[in-house]
């Protein structure tokens, strides 16, 4: 779920656009579209850590 995000944030979709085209694969929620907000949090935790990678 994480490269298709980071693929259409590249492509500037908005966090709710991205949201609409994700689908949860695992757990209590699969099938379902995660929330804004939760893709939110997703790709900032990504950028942290790629961040603090880089600074290594």
């Amino acid at each position: 779920m994480l490269s298709m995000a980071l693929l259409l944030r590249e492509q500037k979709l908005s966090l709710r656009d991205i949201a609409l085209r994700l689908v949860i694969t695992k757990g209590k929620k699969k099938g379902q579209h995660p929330s804004p907000a939760t893709v939110l949090r997703l790709l900032r935790e990504h950028d942290e850590s790629a961040a603090s990678t880089r600074q290594l």
